[in-house]
């Protein structure tokens, strides 16, 4: 079964292969995981399971998410992801979901809060070209033109400028499992993962 799971980052490291190439890896806590909510097409339109991470205090979440839980005595769950299945028969609520379901050498797909940079500038955000650095210029790291004047006398939507960069949901495709600790619910994948260490990550199958 193709299913998903939340975790957290727990760090980059590196790893030797056979041919004593170092590798890099990223190492992720996942699960487990409980589901709290199936959907079917019949009242929903659609197959998904709910899943939830991190067991807390009541006090922690709000009345409405307290009662959708105790609609089948859930604990407090701080965290709630829905995850679109083509099969239903293999889950059942209040199942407990591990790192067990994934195989080595298997390739997922992990979504993440890229780390936010802050307000930066053209060339870093974009990538953009300095000017020139001879005496006299004035024009370093400007942004330049950004649309001509009359026509059509606006800037359009979309426009490469400064702002804010980072802090949004990146998702990294591909990315090879390389070893799985079922005992510490860890996973071992080749590549760098979206996030700082202890960021909430999303697992897809592939």
């Amino acid at each position: 079964m193709k299913i998903g799971l939340l975790g957290k980052k727990i760090g980059m490291t590196q790893i030797f292969d056979q041919e004593g190439k170092a590798v890099p890896v990223t190492i992720l806590e996942l699960g487990p995981c409980l589901v709290t909510e199936i959907k079917n097409i019949e009242s929903h339109g659609y197959k998904a399971i709910q899943l939830g991470y991190i067991e807390v205090e009541k006090n922690k979440i709000n009345k409405a998410e307290m009662g959708h839980l105790n609609k089948h005595r859930m604990p407090a769950l701080k965290y709630l992801k829905e995850y679109r299945i083509n099969s239903l028969k293999d889950f059942k609520i209040g199942q407990w979901i591990t790192v067990e379901d994934f195989k080595i050498n298997q390739n997922i797909s992990v979504s993440s809060i890229s780390i936010g940079k802050g307000f930066t500038g053209c060339t870093k955000k974009h990538n953009f070209s300095r000017g020139p650095m001879s005496h006299g210029s004035k024009n370093h790291k400007k942004p330049g033109s950004i649309g001509a004047g009359t026509t059509p006398g606006k800037v359009f939507a979309g426009k490469k400028m400064a702002g804010r960069m980072g802090g949004k949901k990146v998702t990294i495709q591909n990315l090879k499992i390389i070893d799985i600790k079922t005992n510490n619910n860890i996973i071992v994948v080749k590549g760098s993962v979206p996030g700082k260490p202890g960021h909430i990550v999303s697992i897809n199958q592939k």
